[in-house]
C-alpha cells in the first residue's frame, strides 16, 4: 500500500511538471517569425543571386545561416522593412536542408505566383 502510494505521488507529479512545460514552451515560429511587422500571401520565391546570406534576423546586424544560390527555392511568409521571412522548399545548393528558415533580403529574391 505505502509503494503504491508514492507510485502514484510520483506519477502524478511527472504529469504536472510535464503538463507545466508544454504550456509555457512558446510556440515554434513565434519565436522567429515575431520580428515581423507585416503580413504577406504565403508566395514562393528563387534566389536571384550567388552567395545571399540567410540570416536569423532581418538586418545584417543578424548571424548568417549559410548562403543561398541563383535559383534556390523560398517560400516567403512575411516580413520587417525590405527583409522576408521565409522557409526553404528544397535543399539549397549550399547544402542547407529543405524547411530551414530565415531571413532574406527582398531584393535578393525573384517573386512567384502563391
Amino acid at each position: 500500500m505505502k509503494y503504491a502510494r508514492r507510485l502514484a505521488t510520483v506519477t502524478l507529479s511527472v504529469s504536472l511538471l510535464a503538463g507545466t512545460a508544454a504550456a509555457l514552451a512558446p510556440a515554434a515560429s513565434a519565436a522567429t517569425s515575431s520580428a515581423c511587422s507585416y503580413n504577406l500571401t504565403d508566395f514562393d520565391a528563387r534566389v536571384d543571386g550567388n552567395g545571399v546570406n540567410y540570416r536569423t534576423g532581418p538586418s545584417t546586424g543578424y548571424k548568417s545561416k549559410g548562403f543561398l544560390f541563383t535559383n534556390d527555392r523560398l517560400r516567403v511568409y512575411c516580413g520587417k522593412g525590405n527583409w522576408y521571412y521565409t522557409k526553404l522548399t528544397h535543399r539549397s545548393k549550399s547544402g542547407m536542408a529543405a524547411g530551414t528558415y530565415g531571413w532574406v533580403r527582398s531584393d535578393m529574391l525573384l517573386l512567384l505566383a502563391g
